[in-house]
């Protein structure tokens, strides 16, 4: 019993983890993060195009040279 005790302090914060993350998987909690994460990883770009429109517009120019 000592040895379970021990387990546990030791690898506490993956336990936990591990199982906040069958939490979120079995509710489908998951799909929310993965929208919110879609979200902003789009805002980003946008912003980041927007803030350097020639540099992109070069960029696109010579990827579709390229092809």
């Amino acid at each position: 019993m000592e040895s379970f005790k021990d387990f546990v302090i030791k690898y506490r914060g993956a336990l936990i983890g591990g199982l906040l993350g069958l939490l979120v998987l079995f509710t489908g909690f998951y799909m929310l993060i993965v929208w919110v994460l879609l979200i902003f990883v789009c805002a980003f770009i946008g912003n980041y195009i927007q803030h350097n429109k020639y540099e992109v517009k070069e960029k696109v120019k010579n990827f579709i040279d390229k092809l």
